[in-house]
């Protein structure tokens, strides 16, 4: 550099910026008296591609003569560095049968030169091509772009069941492909696609089953299928037809791709002997529209029933059988009541009958009423009473069913009027006398309570009875009595079905009461007195008796 000014005096020439005195400092240096720049060592363009400097004149006092002048420094770029992949090894896939010109992959690399020259301008190239198996094609299956780095296929022919993988060695160089280069290596699977339908092998079976058994294994069939392995190309997807009623089911074994048949329906030898089995296959995956155009393959099962002898069975269990609590003993109460698949013949027992009331046929199985029934029998729960018979067969293989006889209630009992004697007073005008009558019966209900009362005996007349509840009532005179003593004739009636009905003579002393009521009876007979309890008191409690009794006869 040098001023363009005339100066009487020196000039001394200076430098100043990155590269001089700033990072990085001592690259380029001025001489000061003649303003001569020159660099000091080698530059790197990778590392710094330009520098902005500033040159100053000044006097020897180092008062500037002019203004600063700014300089520009740029560094050429030299082919100085290779091109480089941006991995050792590239990984991709292609599937087989794929077209010229399918795209596998692209590759990258990089260089460091300046972008803009020759120096950077890459280009790719294959140089190698290996197969695993070794040697198994001979041609160059895949070619690459020069400027892009794809790869791509060439030529027809991948096949995976041929060759698996291909390894290909990769360059790159700099200056369009002549400069600087370097390696790297690009793997490439081959795919599999479902060109190949399983295939039965053989296409025939012949199995047995046993009859009964079911949810276990009866046999295998075995496939063959060129795809790759593990996948759903490879993987066998089974059916089966001519099962009408679903009694079997297959399955396919992961590992080796065999068909597991099952019984999911248990068989019957007596009913059918043989079963004729027709079994498609087909992939999991579709079929490609490369593969050939044939029908799925099918094979022929023949399952053969293997007989067992089947334990006997009672068509109901427990069976049930109403009988009435008064049945006459000899009576039929059940026929018919076991059946054996085998056909065998039956030998009945009784295994359990606390009561001894049943017999039944060893051969024919019929139950009959041994003896007498008792509800009130300790072993007669909620009107039922159970036993226990058992069925074996000629084999020894025997079953057992519980009898639930339900005893139906019937009106055997009539009831019977309580109490038979007591006391009325008489001379009392403030109430009416009256006796209170109940009755007891021995059945049940719904054949005891309520009980109608009625005077029937013409001789008894001069009485009435007047209801209270249903199992009470008043037997009053309908007219002023004698002291005395009167016999009273009462029909008493119970809810059965049939009903039954009782006569019963009442014995009644009518006597003259004193202030204390020595006559009051204290087995029912009452009168309203100042010392005796009312009569209509005593029609409240009776109500409210049988009101709790009521409840808890509900509870």
């Amino acid at each position: 550099i040098k001023s363009d000014k005339i100066f009487s005096g020196e000039v001394i020439y200076k430098l100043e910026g990155p590269g001089v005195d700033q990072e990085p400092k001592n690259l380029f240096e001025i001489d000061d008296k003649t303003g001569v720049i020159r660099s000091k060592r080698p530059l790197d363009r990778e590392q710094y591609s330009s520098f902005t400097l500033k040159a100053f004149a000044l006097s020897p006092s180092g008062e500037r003569l002019e203004n600063p002048t700014t300089i520009e420094i740029v560094v050429l770029d030299q082919n100085d560095n290779k091109p480089v992949f941006t991995q050792k090894q590239f990984f991709g896939s292609v599937s087989e049968f794929s077209v010229p010109g399918t795209l596998v992959m692209s590759v990258l690399a990089t260089d460091a030169d300046d972008p803009m020259t020759e120096n950077a301008a890459l280009g790719f190239s294959i140089v190698g091509q290996d197969s695993i198996p070794p040697n198994a094609v001979n041609k160059a299956m895949f070619g690459i772009n020069n400027q892009t780095g794809a790869i791509y296929t060439r030529d027809v022919g991948l096949d995976r069941e041929v060759v698996k993988e291909f390894k290909l060695k990769l360059r790159v160089a700099d200056m369009w492909g002549d400069g600087l280069h370097s390696d790297a290596v690009a793997i490439i699977s081959v795919s599999d696609i479902n060109n190949h339908a399983p295939q039965f092998r053989p296409a025939s079976y012949s199995i047995k089953a046993l009859e009964n058994s079911y949810n276990i294994e009866i046999g295998r069939v075995s496939v063959t299928d060129r795809d790759d392995p593990g996948t759903g190309n490879w993987e066998a997807k089974y059916t089966i037809s001519n099962d009408p009623y679903g009694n079997f089911a297959i399955q396919t074994d992961p590992v080796t791709n065999q068909g597991i048949m099952t019984v999911v329906k248990p068989l019957d030898y007596e009913v059918k002997r043989e079963h004729n089995l027709i079994l498609t296959v087909e992939n999991v995956n579709p079929l490609s529209s490369k593969a050939p155009n044939l029908p799925l393959s099918s094979a022929a099962v023949l399952v053969a029933v293997v007989n067992e002898n089947e334990a006997p069975y009672f068509k109901e269990n427990p069976i049930r059988i109403e009988v009435p609590e008064n049945e006459e003993p000899g009576k039929l109460l059940k026929s018919n009541i076991a059946s054996d698949p085998d056909h065998s013949e039956l030998r009945f027992q009784i295994s359990k009958d606390p009561e001894g009331w049943l017999d039944i046929d060893r051969d024919t199985g019929n139950i009959f009423l041994r003896r007498s029934l008792n509800m009130k029998s300790p072993h007669v729960k909620n009107n039922i009473y159970s036993a226990v018979i058992k069925v074996t067969d000629a084999g020894g293989v025997s079953a057992s069913a519980t009898v639930n006889i339900i005893l139906e209630e019937t009106n055997d009992f009539p009831p019977q009027v309580r109490p038979l004697s007591s006391f009325l007073c008489t001379g009392d005008s403030r109430a009416t006398p009256g006796l209170l009558m109940t009755a007891v019966d021995e059945d049940r209900p719904p054949h005891a309570a309520p009980f109608s009362f009625l005077i029937t005996d013409s001789l008894s007349l001069n009485w009435t009875v007047n209801k209270v509840n249903d199992t009470h009532t008043v037997l009053s005179p309908t007219v002023d009595l004698e002291a005395g003593e009167y016999a009273v004739t009462v029909w008493v009636t119970d809810s059965g079905s049939p009903s039954q009905s009782a006569l019963t003579q009442v014995n009644v002393t009518v006597c003259h009461c004193d202030s204390y009521g020595d006559c009051r009876s204290e087995s029912g007979a009452f009168l309203a007195s100042s010392v005796g309890i009312s009569f209509i008191a005593l029609i409240i409690i009776i109500a409210c008796g049988a009101l709790l009794l009521g409840k808890c006869h509900a509870e």
